[in-house]
């Protein structure tokens, strides 16, 4: 378990990785040594694994995004993974419970391009069934 400061530091990095040390301290009231010792900790603990690129919003918002539902072939659950781990539109694919398998989020750069991914998706071996959605707007993101 980590602490209410080591969460108010996540939060701080979720919100912008690149923030300097010095400000990270003085937004939690913690020495700058403090503040990289804890990183380091979290970094080696695994709690942190890495740090992504966060899109822009002109890019981001030219982006049409999907959640997709995928029923899957249980004998052919590892294959259908790792075929949607390749195509490229697929950002996040998660195993859920419930009626649907996978919950797989889309990003492409248009409804036309979308809508191939979808058909490719829905053509692989194991898939049974999709459902998707459509995301039309963001209302907030952390």
């Amino acid at each position: 378990m980590i602490g209410s400061k080591d969460q108010n530091l996540l939060m701080l990095l979720r919100q912008n990785a690149r923030v300097s040390i010095t400000d990270l301290a003085k937004a939690l009231h913690l020495s700058r040594s403090t503040v990289q010792n804890r990183i380091a900790r979290l970094e080696a603990s695994g709690v942190i694994a890495g740090y992504a690129v966060q899109l822009g919003g002109a890019f981001s918002s030219s982006q049409v995004e999907a959640h997709v539902s995928i029923k899957v072939a249980q004998k052919l659950t590892a294959r259908t993974n790792a075929a949607l781990e390749g195509i490229s539109q697929v950002s996040q694919l998660f195993s859920v419970s419930g009626e649907y398998d996978l919950i797989a989020i889309l990003q492409a750069q248009s409804l036309e391009e979308l809508s191939a991914v979808l058909d490719e998706i829905g053509n692989l071996d194991g898939v049974e069934r999709t459902n998707s959605a459509v995301v039309l707007e963001t209302r907030f993101r952390r």
